[in-house]
């Protein structure tokens, strides 16, 4: 029986508010009392209209699932006009309104006018977390060494000892970025033997002769003495970059110049996640989430652990302080600008009961995150988050303008409840859903005052395709999916709207993840189509992928795009509209099971660690033993591709369980060594080899296709054994 604080008519489970109790409110000096009468108030205030906001997304998909019956696709075609207007008249595609801007203030530089690297990781785990928060600054010589950016032939493998055969192929890459984005006047960084600042300006020195950067406004500043520097700092596209200079090191010794290290400024702003890479399915859980985000905004959090043998302490980093070229002193955030990503409008929680009922989690976590951010927004903090005296909260899978108006409302009384300034609580609005893309200027405009951020997410986005069309027909394979016309269309409808509606200068726009973080070299290949794209945020999964993609911000600026998207032909909705059914289904019985073997080794491997060990992000082998970051959006789609597959026919039930038992086998042997996982293909009957089965076999019935119901359920079924 759960130990439960009961004030009013909420019952609060006792580890949840002797955190907020204890532990918050001596820190931010509220009354604990009127604290959570305003809490009550606020759920009871917001639930019915939640409630009412479900039921309209289970009434469209209903009138949709009818529409696809009623007008079957024929050869993966279907009347798009037709379809079209009946979006229309049931009000799924609203109106458009007048153009407008965005008015959104007290937006730190780094959302609003520096292009970057976004580093996203569950806040649940306090080393990530860290490690987060302090992906500010790279080592692009560490991260060049580390990967395959820099292939291991011709003696250059990486080894257990420093490979200075390695080092020096590192070195000339490093050297050949400076070249291309911050160039010398004369000849190349490779001819650098030292640097000297002379009346303000930065001298190179190459042998007997000298040389300037050939845009000398790109001189930001130094560390040490002017005649022998320390460190130089050059700055490019809004992003700094530091030369450290150390002749004792050793990569320094073997340097002209003595250059150890060239340091990115890498991961400007960071999304600290409570959602589809967190399992959170209890108060137990939510308030470890919970401390870690009040730790990084009091900023002291802190976290041990063994590394190679050696107990460790991470802690957030302190600012970076220069000299100005003009001999001032300059101090730059230390940290990544942190943003906090919230759940959505679906699901509830049991650390909460309102009258008996769980209460929303989105909810919850609007009126207890902002909580935990006072230290940053009262200034009762060191070391700080937002400068402009904002928190900037992500809000995921919201269906419309309607539930983007309902976060702004409910925003509004949270700020009220925590005596903050209206519009404190920015908003970001995850363009993930397709009622939310088919309206995304209308959704904007409900926000227009919070608005600091949109972005495309391809995964979710994919999902909600499949499940909102789950009845128009069998989709194509799912890699295929990357080639259809409606992503294209998705991706330049996200900027062309963000553009039109002023968020230039003022919020990012952002674009998705890359999944594979131990494939680097293709990264650095292909990732430069973001920036190129007009995004002022790409999202990374590690450190290392956020100084690497910096490179990338460095090569483009991100703002003239911006400029230039102004007068293009914009997307269109009827590209947006084109659902990607398979022309023929006559794959052979290989290529059916190779597909189903991919999409259920990755729902299996992702499933077990989730439900078993409350792992909300997984690096996850898949069938060719590629590690993939699997998180929430990636169950979904490949649950739902499956479940599509079953509901046309393609393949059967047998087939497909068939399938899971192989799998399972696989993904046993590839958890072996890890003492703690729980093997699936001994019964084939533990709780996450069935919720896996579930998410596929019971696909369809699943709200927007959403993983997250079964997923909860099935932890705490587990935790409650």
């Amino acid at each position: 029986m759960t130990d439960r604080i009961q004030k009013g008519s909420l019952a609060i489970d006792r580890e949840l508010y002797d955190f907020i109790t204890n532990e918050v409110m001596p820190v931010v000096g509220l009354d604990s009392e009127k604290y959570w009468q305003d809490f009550e108030n606020i759920v009871k205030q917001f639930t019915p209209q939640n409630k009412q906001l479900l039921a309209k997304r289970d009434e469209l998909q209903t009138k949709i699932d009818n529409w696809h019956k009623e007008n079957p696709a024929k050869d993966g075609q279907f009347d798009k006009e037709k379809y079209t207007n009946f979006l229309k008249e049931i009000g799924y595609i609203l109106p458009v309104g007048e153009d407008f801007s965005i008015s959104t203030e007290n937006v730190d530089d780094e959302i609003a006018t520096i292009a970057g690297s976004q580093l996203v990781v569950p806040v649940r785990n306090a080393r990530y977390a860290l490690n987060a928060a302090n992906a500010r600054w790279g080592s692009l010589y560490d991260a060049l060494y580390g990967t395959d950016v820099i292939d291991e032939t011709d003696g250059a493998e990486k080894g257990k000892a420093y490979n200075p055969v390695r080092g020096a192929k590192v070195v000339a890459y490093a050297k050949f970025f400076l070249d291309k984005n911050l160039p010398l006047a004369q000849g190349s960084y490779q001819d650098v033997t030292g640097f000297a600042v002379e009346n303000g300006k930065l001298s190179v020195k190459q042998g007997d002769t000298a040389t300037q950067l050939k845009d000398t406004t790109q001189f930001a500043g130094y560390l040490g003495d002017t005649d022998s520097p320390n460190a130089i700092l050059l700055k490019n596209n809004g992003l700094h970059v530091e030369i450290q200079i150390d002749i004792t090191s050793t990569i320094g010794k073997a340097d002209p110049a003595g250059i150890k290290d060239v340091v990115l400024e890498s991961a400007v702003t960071t999304i600290q996640d409570c959602e589809d890479s967190v399992a959170a399915v209890d108060a137990e859980e939510k308030v470890e989430v919970y401390r870690n985000w009040f730790g990084l905004m009091k900023g002291d959090l802190q976290d041990s652990f063994e590394k190679n043998g050696k107990q460790m302490t991470r802690k957030m980093n302190a600012d970076r302080e220069y000299t100005a070229p003009n001999g001032e002193k300059i101090t730059l955030h230390g940290r990544s600008v942190m943003l906090l990503r919230n759940v959505g409008h679906l699901m509830t929680n049991p650390a909460i009961l309102v009258n008996g009922e769980e209460i929303f989690e989105g909810m919850m976590d609007a009126l207890i995150t902002p909580l935990c951010s006072l230290p940053d927004l009262l200034n009762k903090n060191t070391l700080k988050n937002s400068r402009a005296g904002s928190m900037y909260i992500v809000k995921p899978k919201m269906h419309g303008p309607e539930e983007v108006a309902f976060t702004v409302e409910l925003f509004g009384e949270v700020e009220k409840a925590l005596n903050l300034p209206k519009n404190t609580l920015k908003v970001g609005i995850m363009d993930e859903e397709r009622r939310t893309t088919v309206n995304l200027k209308e959704c904007i405009r409900q926000a227009k005052e919070r608005t600091i951020f949109i972005n495309t997410g391809f995964m979710d986005r994919t999902g909600d395709e499949m499940h909102t069309s789950m009845q128009a027909g069998a989709f194509v394979r799912k890699n295929d999916m990357k080639n259809e016309d409606w992503l294209n269309a998705y991706e330049r409808w996200n900027v062309d709207v963000g553009v039109a509606c002023g968020l230039r200068g003022k919020a990012q726009i952002g674009k998705g993840m890359w999944a594979k973080p131990d494939s680097m070299k293709e990264m650095v290949a292909t990732k430069s189509n973001h920036p190129k794209s007009g995004a002022t945020c790409a999202w990374v999964p590690s450190p290392t992928g956020a100084t690497l993609h910096a490179m990338h911000y460095h090569e483009t600026n991100v703002m003239d795009v911006l400029d230039s998207v102004k007068t293009r032909e914009p997307a269109k909705l009827n590209d947006l509209l084109s659902i990607p059914l398979a022309k023929a289904t006559d794959w052979t019985d290989d290529e059916k099971t190779k597909e189903l073997e991919n999409n259920c080794q990755g729902i299996l491997g992702y499933v077990v660690r989730w439900v078993d060990q409350g792992v909300g992000c997984s690096k996850v082998p898949d069938i060719d033993n590629v590690g993939l970051m699997e998180d929430r959006a990636t169950l979904r789609i490949s649950s739902q591709h499956v479940a599509n597959w079953l509901e046309h026919g393609v393949v059967s039930r047998e087939q497909v369980l068939d399938v899971l038992k192989r799998m399972a086998k696989i993904v046993d042997e590839q958890n072996a060594n890890d003492p703690a996982y729980i093997r699936m293909s001994d019964s084939y009957d533990t709780i996450a080899f069935n919720c896996a089965c579930d998410l596929i076999f019971k696909g369809t019935e699943q709200p927007s296709g959403y993983t997250e119901p079964l997923l909860h359920q099935a932890r705490l079924n587990l935790k409650a054994q």
